[in-house]
């Protein structure tokens, strides 16, 4: 898969690297071959296929390509965008075409330098090579706009090379793949470059797609550095989709950070893309306005105070990045003391350091994903100054971003999503005019910190089981959509309606439940949603035209503060162990739903130490709910009649449906082979390990096992269900254990439990311990065979499950 995913990127680069060298061959034409409106919407096209190849890397063995398939997708996104406006006749300037694209240009020069040179230097010379070849013609083109000594046709030549480039080592991958190598083009052959990656697979960096991000960061600068070089006129419209691009891409990589458990950098993501869709928001309103949007000067210094917090706690995982962001510290404190804001030349000097120290930045990332020598961040000198203290201690291991219950794919995105709180609180504080809302810079701050991340981070927190999380930052980001759009862009004007009154009602409402049910989560929670209503009924009162002078603003701080002190509380609580912080306790507690976590284990399962904690439950009584190859099964010890006796009570177990018995080997059986037939044997060896239930006759075979008292709850008195499990987890707790009894973790007549959150909420305190594994690999539970009557030829099926009969 990974094979085929570099072949979908090189023949991407190939695809868009022709669409430009077409164009220039054509552009001394009076008519180009490829209009520059087609020509856009296919670069668009080619930048999706090239982000889809970037993102389906494995994170566990990432490469360069990943780094080089984000950045050329991002360049190409920007320059299509910028075609379809010049195509549309929306910069009719005779050098608006060349303001717009020369900042990309010159960023993706350097940058694709930098991954040509770490690709040679890190033994992927691939890549480097199409990387070059990317830059030299980034760099033609650069420099047809900057002068006239240099015609189309080498900008054209260059483009043409890189397509010659990625064609013969994507069709030499292809070749290797089709005829499983035995045919490879030289330097193509994957199984040798199969066997580098793996020699250099425990190199990578943790987060892959920290470097693509920091080039965008570059991207963004570029803009704002070329007007203070002179090397562009002004800044307007054209300059808009690099900055969209960029806040967009790096929306994306936030969330493949949060994949590739790597918290801080998401969330400075997600800081940076902010910033970038402000600055294209303010480039975008002199289109329509002569005059140029105002920044609230409170919101910037609310920001660059988050900025410098995470850039604290950042320096703790790595003093190099968190350096980086004392950087938009700066930007942030030079955009509150500027009256223009992004057009002034203070914001822009600081535009330039950003661009250099990213550069520098991406550089020892870049470096680091496959070298294994690798450039010093610092990480190690704080380590060993905090482990002299006696007080902070970091948070570290394999089970940094696990959840409570169980695993998750996703870090956990709180910080983000606090911080976007805070954010979107300050900039109501705004005071701009009513009869020209677009005027100050509020929309960016509220629709996407607001209500974009926040979805993003409500999302990330129901993919790691937080149901009432996720339910009120997705209700919230709604709201802030909403409002933000409907207030601030003067869709509602200076008269206000009963029908938005209606809307907001009918969220107060939906937050009144979510206030309800915190009390039963935390402190913490239940403060930051009351606050909220406090936001929600200056928005009602705000719609009815009735909001007293300064209520909004008392609202709007006091829903601040609270989401501020949740923001610091989750950065501590994910860098350092125990509770620097405290969230506070359920103010409310009910048996199941407060006290349910204190009652019943909840154990990871890939940890051996969790499932000998499961068998020593087991051997003491205990019924638990465990992982299997089908669904998730409650056992119990064929050892404990008692803990038999109650794994039948809990199930309220149905006469037609008893429960069946487990072993993890044949060989348990084999004292009573001589009790079985040769052909129930055979058939029992073909069929086991898998999820296939046999139901054989009761016999004498039944006290080799060690049942005693617990033969009478296990089959009926004519049969019982036996099973191997193709499930190592499960095998390895019998092995412990012993023969175990198993019936489905949940009430006779209710629908299979597929999910280890799902054990505890359908048998409740009947369960002592739950091992967790996430979701089930199958939704279907196993095959039951009748083989009582094999030996005349004939078997019957009592449930059809995941096998199917032709199988069986």
């Amino acid at each position: 898969a990974e094979s085929l995913h570099s072949c979908i990127g090189l023949l991407g680069i190939s695809a868009g690297s022709l669409l430009l060298a077409v164009r220039f061959y054509s552009s001394p034409r009076a008519a180009p071959l490829i209009p520059n409106t087609a020509l856009g919407a296919l670069l668009l096209l080619v930048s999706a296929l090239l982000a889809y190849a970037g993102i389906r890397r494995s994170l566990r063995n990432a490469s360069l390509l990943v780094a080089l398939c984000l950045t050329l997708s991002a360049l190409w996104s920007g320059y299509g965008v910028i075609l379809i406006l010049e195509g549309q006749g929306v910069l009719p300037g005779p050098g608006d075409a060349r303001d717009a694209l020369l900042p990309g240009l010159a960023t993706f020069t350097l940058a694709l330098l930098l991954l040509a040179v770490v690709g040679f230097l890190c033994g992927e010379p691939l890549l480097g090579l199409v990387a070059t070849a990317v830059s030299l013609a980034s760099a033609h083109e650069v420099a047809l706009h900057c002068g006239a000594s240099l015609g189309p046709s080498a900008v054209a030549c260059g483009h043409l090379g890189v397509c010659l480039v990625g064609g013969y080592f994507a069709l030499g991958r292809i070749l290797c793949l089709l005829t499983k190598g035995n045919v490879a083009l030289p330097g193509t052959d994957l199984a040798e470059k199969k066997a580098q990656e793996q020699g250099r697979g425990s190199a990578g960096s943790t987060n892959p797609f920290a470097a693509p991000g920091l080039l965008l960061n570059m991207l963004s600068a570029s803009v704002f550095c070329c007007r203070l070089l002179g090397v562009t006129h002004r800044l307007f419209l054209g300059h808009v989709p690099w900055l969209w691009a960029a806040g967009t891409f790096q929306i994306g990589i936030c969330v493949l950070s949060y994949r590739a458990m790597d918290a801080l950098m998401a969330t400075a993501f997600g800081f940076t893309s902010i910033l970038k869709f402000a600055g294209g928001y303010c480039l975008l309103y002199p289109t329509w306005q002569s005059e140029e949007p105002s920044l609230p000067t409170p919101f910037l210094v609310v920001f660059s105070i988050l900025f410098a917090v995470l850039a604290l706690f950042l320096s703790l995982q790595s003093p190099v990045d968190g350096l980086y962001l004392l950087v938009f510290v700066t930007y942030c404190i030079a955009l509150a003391c500027s009256p223009r804001g992004f057009f002034a030349g203070g914001p822009q000097g600081v535009a330039v350091a950003i661009f250099v120290s990213s550069a520098l930045v991406a550089l020892v990332h870049l470096y680091n994903v496959r070298a294994r020598a690798k450039i010093p961040t610092g990480k190690g000198a704080v380590k060993a100054l905090l482990a002299r203290s006696s007080l902070l201690k970091l948070r570290e291991g394999p089970d940094l971003h696990t959840p409570y219950l169980g695993y998750s794919k996703y870090a956990d995105a709180e910080v983000l999503t606090y911080a976007c709180s805070v954010l979107a609180s300050f900039a109501l504080t705004a005071t701009g005019d009513p009869h020209a809302p677009l005027a100050t810079v509020v929309i960016p701050w509220v629709v996407v910190a607001g209500g974009i991340l926040k979805l993003l981070g409500g999302s990330v927190a129901f993919a790691r089981g937080k149901t009432l999380e996720s339910s009120a930052f997705i209700l919230y980001s709604v709201m802030w959509i909403i409002w933000g759009l409907t207030r601030y862009s003067g869709l509602c004007g200076t008269a206000r309606s009963f029908h938005a009154a209606v809307g907001i009602i009918s969220f107060m409402l939906f937050n009144s439940f979510i206030v309800f049910c915190s009390l039963f989560l935390n402190m913490a929670w239940f403060f930051y949603s009351l606050s909220f209503m406090l936001i929600a009924v200056s928005f009602l009162l705000d719609a009815i035209h009735a909001l007293p002078t300064g209520y909004d603003i008392a609202a709007t701080l006091i829903f601040g503060l609270v989401s501020f002190y949740c923001f610091l509380a989750a950065l501590a609580s994910s860098t350092f162990e125990g509770c620097c912080l405290p969230m506070g306790g359920p103010m409310v507690q009910l048996s199941g739903v407060g006290a349910g976590t204190t009652k019943c284990l909840h154990l990871p399962a890939r940890k051996a130490s969790s499932v000998k904690r499961i068998a020593d439950i087991l051997r003491n009584g205990g019924t638990c709910g465990i992982p299997t190859d089908t669904v998730y099964v409650l056992v119990a010890a064929c050892s404990r009649p008692d803990a038999v006796e109650k794994a039948h009570r809990s199930k309220r177990q149905a006469q037609d449906r008893p429960m069946s018995l487990w072993i993890s080997s044949l060989k348990q059986l084999e004292p009573a082979k001589h009790l079985f037939t040769p052909l129930l044997w055979d058939f029992m060896e073909a069929a086991w390990p898998s999820p296939i239930s046999l139901v054989i006759p009761r016999g004498e075979w039944v006290d080799f096992l060690g049942m005693k008292d617990s033969a009478k709850y296990v089959g009926t008195p004519q049969s019982v269900a036996i099973r191997i499990p193709d499930c190592s987890v499960t095998t390895h707790l019998i092995d412990l254990v012993g023969p175990i009894v198993v019936t489905s973790a949940n009430p006779t007549g209710e629908a299979d439990t597929t999910h280890h959150n799902q054990v505890y909420a359908k048998l409740g305190d009947k369960v002592d311990a739950v091992l967790c594994g996430g979701p089930s690999p199958e939704n279907i539970a196993s095959t039951v065979v009748d083989c009582t009557k094999i030996d005349s030829g004939n078997i019957g099926f009592f449930r059809v499950g995941i096998i199917p009969k032709s199988q069986v």
